[in-house]
């Protein structure tokens, strides 16, 4: 489906950057605000801008009914999420497609199913994309081992355990906080690298069945499993290893989409 105008469902810079590059496509765009942002750059830079909630995300950019709301009132055909807030949600990525509006981003099953990580897991299985093992509490296995939670990121529910001993409170606590964070107190286990580094692949995907990948991205420096630098590309990464991760990240995009 064609449009010619967009909402973006976000705020600050990384509303700013979407509304510039819809701006060179030609397209109208329209901001959305909470009480909190109404002098921000983007409530103003837009074409069109509209209010939809208090101050806290929760009654603002995390609220669903609101922002499809803001779309039917101010006539915008389609939605981009940016990142952050409800950018990884089905469930709004679905409200976005039943109010009968273009979804700018992956399916909602797509989103689903790499939201979790246990089924993320079993989609990289099944695409041939090399994975780690994962464990259960009662398996017997070697530490290091990483707590993670099953649902959600940005590092909740994660712990390194480096000793049986360790063990038991570090899964209360992951399952604690994952529950507060995410809804869901669901874990996994698997193997803690040691000295590993964290490269993230860029993909890109139309809905004709197209995908590339768009290079790497070294996020290894982090605190508290928070990203603090991105750098591309990785200075770990030649054109032998770019290839075969660009190759598995396609893979695993066109099997989850």
């Amino acid at each position: 489906m064609k449009f010619r105008s967009v909402l973006v469902a976000n705020r600050g810079e990384i509303a700013l950057r979407i509304h510039r590059s819809a701006r060179r496509m030609g397209l109208r765009t329209v901001a959305v605000y909470s009480e909190a942002d109404r002098d921000a750059r983007h409530a103003h830079e837009m074409d069109a801008a509209i209010l939809i909630g208090g101050a806290a995300p929760r009654d603002s950019y995390l609220n669903i009914a609101a922002l499809i709301e803001a779309a039917r009132r101010t006539g915008a055909q389609a939605v981009h999420p940016g990142y952050g807030f409800l950018a990884e949600s089905a469930a709004f990525a679905q409200a976005v497609l039943d109010a009968g509006l273009v979804w700018v981003g992956p399916p909602p099953a797509a989103i689903r199913a790499m939201g979790d990580k246990d089924a993320a897991k079993r989609a990289m299985r099944a695409a041939g994309v090399p994975v780690l093992p994962t464990y259960a509490p009662a398996d017997r296995f070697d530490y290091p081992v990483m707590v993670k939670a099953a649902a959600g990121g940005g590092g909740r529910g994660m712990r390194v355990v480096r000793d049986a001993s360790e063990l038991e409170a570090a899964l209360a606590q992951a399952r604690s906080e994952a529950g507060h964070a995410f809804g869901d107190d669901r874990l996994l286990l698997e193997p803690a690298l040691q000295g590993a580094r964290h490269v993230e692949v860029q993909v890109f995907a139309d809905a004709r069945g197209h995908c590339i990948h768009l290079g790497e991205r070294d996020c290894s420096v982090q605190r508290r499993h928070q990203k603090l630098i991105e750098e591309a590309p990785s200075p770990a990464v030649d054109a032998a290893l770019r290839e075969r991760m660009g190759r598995c990240a396609v893979s695993l995009a066109k099997a989850a989409g």
